[in-house]
């Protein structure tokens, strides 16, 4: 089945993916941090529910909690990492079209945060995204 993106659906789909698959629990066993991304429209996208916010408390392999975070009505928690990206390149990332070190290098997703700890850790950074690509995006 596949699920809009983004949608409360599909993120609590998300957090079952990553708290039962037990790769992800041996790859990021050791990883400490939270992290916010925020989607952002495309150029000239007038969607209205854009840009949001995902805020995914990730501890020792597993998801602690996750939510959606309107940004007209909240501010953004002060995670560990923040990452920035258009809708459509997230949408790309999460269904293996977009290659996550690429998208860092070429500035479709930026990065906020220790850039030391998540280069120590980029086993964990590859297997999340390997997770998020196990939630089929509805197109």
């Amino acid at each position: 089945m596949a699920y809009p993106f983004p949608s409360d659906e599909w993120l609590q789909v998300l957090v079952e993916v990553l708290n039962s698959d037990e790769r992800y629990a041996e790859v990021a066993k050791k990883w400490e941090g939270d992290m916010t991304v925020v989607i952002e429209p495309e150029d000239g996208d007038e969607r209205q529910n854009l840009p949001v916010a995902v805020y995914v408390d990730l501890w020792h392999g597993k998801c602690r909690s996750a939510r959606f975070i309107d940004m007209e009505k909240e501010e953004l928690p002060d995670a560990a990492f923040t990452l920035r990206a258009r809708i459509d390149h997230i949408q790309k990332l999460f269904s293996g079209k977009l290659d996550p070190i690429q998208a860092m290098m070429t500035r479709r997703l930026r990065v906020e945060g220790n850039m030391a700890y998540m280069l120590r850790n980029v086993p964990t950074v590859l297997d999340f995204v390997r997770c998020c690509q196990k939630v089929p995006i509805k197109e």
